[in-house]
């Protein structure tokens, strides 16, 4: 059997299956959740030397033409003028009513009337009502995230001129005859680059930074890494009812553009300000804290925790949660894990 039904599945499907991957579902898409070597060695291998994920379950939108700049000024929070063609920009797609994040968002900016838009999978729809004229040409690509402090020396022995690219910024390579895009940006709080190549090459870019010495890694390192990065994640710490402000990224809002979608709920929110905060907790041991226990302090329940998880660089668990303003970093609360009170640390973001 290759894949549940109804799940999308990877032009890489079968590269991972050869490789004996551990299949998940996730956002609508089955994916590999790790490798046979295991998440930790996986998020390891990634914090120590370069780590390669398969996420072409993310959407891509292309944005041409002379409205295309309007377009995304207007549809998303983020300020374009701060950047220019040739960068990347992370911003957000907000709830015109009050705010919330509706979907975060990777901008490439290609060139002066070319955009690439990265939107979560699951909510493209949300995404191109937002933004008429988008062509959705993820079926089209493969994207791959290469990750870790030795990621741009192994690209460049496999892709010289897709290692050139710096941080947050775009530039096109050539892979076997085909156009590709490369971007220095990812999702694990390490350097790295995320690489959009038609899938008729997907396979052999992918085995060939394999071979350079690249650890194959899936869902569940990502998702490690990503928490001890204190990135938050669409459903978990952005989503209804939370705004870039609540999720401690009111950097995400070009506050000087005169319109977008949000802006009115968010500066009335600025002004009165937030009641809550995403904060870190840090808990002793190994027992991972999970999505969904509640936080107490003083005996009262203040929280939920939104993303936990043994954290395998600091070796005990490590949360996060929107917490009353005021529980301020080194504040003492605990977690009900299962009906037994654990100790945890209010700690500053990220952890790693």
């Amino acid at each position: 059997m290759t894949g549940q039904p109804d799940l999308l599945l990877s032009p890489l499907d079968q590269v991972h299956r050869d490789a004996k991957a551990r299949m998940a579902p996730f956002g609508g898409w089955e994916m590999p959740l790790n490798y046979p070597a295991g998440t930790i060695s996986e998020h390891m291998a990634c914090r120590g030397e370069a780590a390669l994920f398969d996420v072409s379950h993310l959407g891509t939108l292309e944005l041409r033409g002379a409205a295309a700049f309007g377009q995304l000024q207007t549809g998303l929070s983020n300020d374009l003028r701060r950047i220019s063609p040739g960068r990347a920009q992370y911003t957000h797609l907000l709830d015109q009513a009050d705010g919330s994040v509706l979907d975060d968002i990777i901008v490439w900016w290609l060139a002066d009337e070319s955009f690439m838009v990265l939107p979560n999978a699951a909510n493209n729809t949300d995404v191109l009502g937002a933004l008429p004229g988008c062509v959705d040409v993820a079926a089209e690509r493969t994207l791959l995230a290469l990750q870790g402090p030795r990621a741009r020396t192994l690209l460049g022995t496999v892709a010289p001129d897709a290692a050139e690219v710096g941080r947050f910024r775009v530039s096109t390579f050539d892979w076997e005859g085909s156009p590709a895009l490369v971007a220095g940006t990812g999702y694990t709080g390490e350097r790295g680059f995320e690489l959009s190549v038609p899938n008729g090459v997907a396979a052999s870019l992918w085995q060939a930074l394999v071979a350079a010495g690249a650890d194959p890694a899936g869902l569940g390192a990502r998702d490690t890494l990503r928490l001890e990065a204190g990135l938050p994640l669409h459903g978990h710490e952005l989503g209804p009812g939370i705004t870039p402000l609540h999720a401690g990224l009111g950097w995400v809002v070009g506050w000087e553009k005169e319109s977008f979608r949000g802006r009115e709920a968010l500066v009335k929110l600025r002004e009165r300000g937030a009641a809550r905060t995403l904060r870190g907790l840090s808990t002793p041991g190994r027992r991972p804290p999970r999505e969904g226990q509640a936080v107490l302090h003083e005996g009262t329940q203040v929280a939920v925790v939104t993303s936990g998880n043994f954290s395998p660089c600091l070796g005990h668990g490590i949360a996060m949660a929107f917490l009353p303003i005021g529980l301020d970093v080194g504040s003492s609360v605990a977690l009900d894990q299962r009906g037994t009170e654990v100790p945890a640390t209010v700690t500053d973001l990220p952890f790693v």
